[in-house]
């Protein structure tokens, strides 16, 4: 089972999603308190495992409605992950991926991980 880390940064309290083998596959903006950051885990728990899946990366793709994953190439050429709830915010982004297969796996992971993880505080 992977778990929700919370923990504090120079600016505010953001979560990471962590995998059953402690791989970071999520990421949080930066909160301004702990509850909302809690409330941001609900979120993900709530949304990602209905999320539908938008690939951005290909040309004329189909815009699909929120709770989605979005997929996207960055800057550097990497593939990425961000995923918006229903009012179309973004709740979570990845780490850059170097395929697309990865990116995919990643997805997924946070689908299965995002409903029972557990909460732990840094």
């Amino acid at each position: 089972m992977g778990k929700f880390l919370i923990k504090e940064t120079k600016t505010g309290i953001k979560f990471d999603l962590k995998a059953t083998n402690g791989q970071v596959v999520a990421t949080s903006e930066v909160y301004t308190s702990e509850k909302s950051c809690r409330n941001g885990i609900e979120s993900v728990r709530k949304n990602a495992p209905a999320a539908n899946l938008e690939d951005q990366t290909v040309e004329g793709f189909a815009q699909e409605k929120c709770p989605k994953f979005e997929i996207y190439t960055d800057k550097s050429g990497e593939f990425r992950f961000r995923l918006k709830a229903t009012n179309g915010q973004i709740i979570a982004v990845s780490e850059g991926y170097t395929t697309m297969a990865n990116c995919k796996k990643g997805v997924e992971s946070v689908r299965k991980n995002a409903a029972d993880s557990e909460i732990v505080t840094a």
